[in-house]
């Protein structure tokens, strides 16, 4: 039985300078549903008993998780969709009626509405991911979402993208590891970029790209969305390619998640979607944007 007012909440460390409080409340509000939304700062250790005491209490929807929770989410969950199964970590924790919490992953499908809102995407990309961490893994389902045949992860490091490696072979999908100083020569023939960096993780990267010289008219996203633009996306623009920022994925990806914590199913339509879309991207000072055809979750 759920109970009014519901409750949702973003968790993550730290939490003071997350977004998904302005997306949600706006949302919601646009939807006419009674579910407060709050932020909680959280570590690693906490957030199991975090969960666990929200198990079964019939006012709790769910949680948005952000970094770096997303890993010890997926072991908090009873059940894991299998698009969480195969990136092996979740930013979306459902409370289920009955006290079970499924756990689903969202960025895969902000990255892709994100990118098509960019940009024109061919059906076969040539992907790339930059970066190894948990992002990466989203990213790379993704790819496979965008039709991508195989994907190139740049990295400093193998030993980090493991996990990377392991979504593309849960999904079918190849993940061909490159070394980071092939990079600056290589974006610009990909159809579909991702970084996964933090702020200011591509920088180097980027005064290499735009001295490259090199045009590219492929779409690139970078994750990272403070400060904007960043200078991988400044490189980029400047090469001819189409941007779109790491808030875009963010909105997309919570779309998905107001789904889920208003009762919905994935596939479902929400009432009035474009106005639910225009009225979070008005909360965080975002360009209203079209919505893309709802990518397969």
């Amino acid at each position: 039985m759920r109970v009014s007012p519901a409750r949702a909440a973003v968790v993550g460390h730290p939490i003071g300078h997350s977004r998904s409080p302005d997306l949600h409340r706006a949302a919601y509000a646009v939807l006419g549903e009674d579910l407060e939304y709050t932020a909680h700062d959280l570590v690693e250790e906490q957030l199991p008993a975090f969960v666990d005491a929200r198990r079964g209490d019939p006012a709790w929807r769910g949680l948005s998780v952000t970094m770096p929770l997303k890993s010890v989410a997926a072991r908090c969950a009873d059940e894991l969709t299998e698009l969480g199964t195969a990136v092996g970590a979740v930013n979306t924790l459902v409370f289920r009626p009955g006290g079970t919490v499924l756990g689903h992953n969202t960025d895969v499908a902000g990255i892709v509405g994100a990118v098509r809102a960019a940009g024109a995407v061919p059906g076969t990309p040539a992907a790339a991911v930059l970066g190894g961490g948990g992002t990466a893994t989203a990213a790379v389902a993704a790819a496979q979402r965008l039709g991508a045949p195989a994907v190139d992860v740049f990295v400093r490091s193998a030993a980090r993208a493991e996990r990377a490696v392991e979504a593309g072979r849960g999904l079918g999908l190849p993940v061909r590891l490159r070394p980071w100083a092939e990079a600056p020569g290589a974006l610009a023939g990909y159809d579909v970029v991702v970084s996964t960096l933090p702020p200011h993780g591509a920088d180097e990267l980027a005064a290499q790209v735009a001295r490259s010289g090199r045009t590219t008219t492929g779409v690139l996203l970078d994750a990272a969305y403070d400060p904007w633009p960043s200078a991988i996306a400044r490189a980029w623009s400047g090469a001819g390619g189409a941007v779109a920022p790491g808030l875009d994925m963010l909105i997309y990806q919570a779309v998905d998640q107001i789904r889920l914590f208003t009762g919905r199913s994935l596939g479902d339509p929400l009432p009035r979607e474009q106005d639910v879309i225009a009225a979070m991207c008005t909360a965080v000072g975002r360009p209203i944007r079209a919505v893309p055809s709802r990518p397969r979750t």
